[in-house]
């Protein structure tokens, strides 16, 4: 099972890493075999298995159970656990949360949605040796205070309000940053002016990586984001789309800009 290092060590050499969301067994079987480098159980499992509007009522326990699922069935691709929506609101609910996901679960690392103010669940996370990565960007969890999914970061102001949160997160021991719905200039200086894994969500070329939800690659999804490309087209199975996601992503032909 790659590990956090595979994955640096992927960024020095220049080599592009393809990710996915996955939730159960059989899912994450294919794209493992598919050649997907890391799996994300995410919150997203609220909307597109539970059936929710948004991630928000997620809980840890949802996401161990899908974690758990994934584990089985997964032996190449490194698994990461989502901290769903006030599971590291403080550095003790952090460690308590983060700490039972990797527990019971095969996952390496966890992702949080956090801003630069919250550096010090941050640096408690590391300093317990579990590994993170940051969510920046547009943060779903936060829907009901914006009131909208709309990206966040298009003023310049606060696109450099982004690169110092980004700064002070991996100064704190941010193993990864994940970048959604952000610009893709802004995107490709973040991935080139830090040494983690920079992996993006309709953030451009730029980034090291890029990540989808598994529904939107396979065009199940009734109004897929502007940034998701229906990889099932042309294709004759699941596992055919996958490998074609994957592909295109390592030839740097997904996404086209």
């Amino acid at each position: 099972m790659k590990t956090l290092a595979d994955l640096n060590s992927m960024k020095q050499a220049g080599q592009k890493i393809a990710c996915l969301t996955a939730y159960d067994a059989s899912f994450a079987q294919t794209a493992d075999q598919a050649g997907v480098d890391m799996i994300l159980v995410g919150d997203s499992l609220g909307v597109v298995v539970q059936g929710h509007d948004t991630t928000v009522p997620v809980t840890v326990e949802d996401v161990a159970y899908h974690c758990r699922c994934v584990g089985r069935a997964v032996h190449g691709a490194m698994i990461m656990a989502d901290m769903p929506f006030m599971s590291c609101c403080s550095c003790e609910h952090a460690v308590k949360h983060a700490a039972y996901l990797l527990q019971t679960t095969k996952a390496k690392i966890v992702k949080c949605e956090l801003a630069r103010e919250q550096a010090s669940i941050v640096r408690a996370l590391s300093d317990c040796g579990i590994a993170s990565c940051a969510h920046l960007g547009l943060q779903p969890q936060r829907v009901n205070k914006f009131g909208t999914y709309a990206a966040q970061v298009r003023q310049a102001d606060i696109a450099m309000n982004l690169m110092k949160e980004a700064e002070t997160l991996v100064a704190a021991g941010a193993d990864m940053l994940l970048l959604e719905c952000v610009p893709a200039e802004l995107a490709r200086r973040i991935s080139e002016s830090f040494p983690v894994v920079v992996v993006g969500i309709g953030a451009g070329a730029g980034c090291d990586g890029q990540i989808l939800v598994m529904h939107d690659v396979l065009g199940l999804t009734q109004q897929p984001p502007v940034f998701s490309k229906n990889f099932l087209i042309g294709c004759d199975s699941v596992a055919e789309a996958f490998a074609a996601y994957v592909r295109a992503v390592k030839q740097e032909d997904f996404p086209d800009s």
